[in-house]
């Protein structure tokens, strides 16, 4: 099978990225964004979702992440549209459950072609603000909010065990959409043509 790849360019007055990816790949990755937490998530984003990733972002870090963070999930986003293409063959649906020790996170998604983020992170109240090197719950919600409008797909977040380290917790949910992802994006040789009785996703 033809490797599913894609290649996205994002050059504006805030920002400049480069983001190549890899769906059917062995999980390596090249990642500088200038958010070193960020870096962080997305390289075992990439490693435990089996993708090759290379992302290479200059922003105006100097102001705040919002933009470089932001703009880097459109990215991102929009190179799993352009690698998924017609979506022939996809299973469509993935789910995972992960922990990671004390922090328990289940992460549904559907390649729908519809966008919504749906999580039950009101319940983290103010620890949804509280940094980790920089980086919050508040930041990722924003960049997976970036990530499903150019990808369209619906993304379920759920927090099954709060916990008061908010690195594990943010680490659980790239983990834990990675697999989900890894698995919706897999061809499955029993469907024939795009996985919806609409016959286009």
């Amino acid at each position: 099978m033809k490797k599913r790849k894609a290649k996205v360019e994002r050059k504006t007055k805030e920002t400049s990225i480069v983001v190549d990816l890899t769906i059917d790949g062995k999980g390596v990755s090249h990642i500088k964004t200038g958010i070193p937490f960020l870096d962080h998530m997305l390289t075992l984003f990439a490693k435990h979702g089996l993708f090759d990733l290379k992302i290479k972002a200059k922003g105006d870090l100097d102001i705040d992440i919002h933009h470089t963070n932001e703009d880097i999930g459109m990215c991102l986003g929009q190179a799993f549209e352009k690698a998924l293409g017609d979506k022939e063959g996809i299973r469509r649906f993935g789910e995972k459950t992960v922990p990671m020790d004390e922090a328990l996170v289940r992460v549904v998604v559907d390649i729908s072609g519809r966008p919504y983020l749906n999580s039950n992170w009101g319940g983290l109240s103010s620890q949804t603000t509280t940094d980790v090197e920089g980086y919050s719950v508040e930041h990722a919600r924003q960049f997976l909010e970036a990530l499903k409008n150019k990808f369209p797909i619906t993304i379920n977040i759920s927090v099954l065990s709060l916990c008061p380290d908010m690195h594990h917790l943010l680490e659980a949910i790239f983990k834990a959409l990675a697999k989900a992802m890894d698995d919706a994006t897999q061809i499955d040789p029993r469907v024939k043509g795009v996985p919806s009785t609409k016959g286009r996703l």
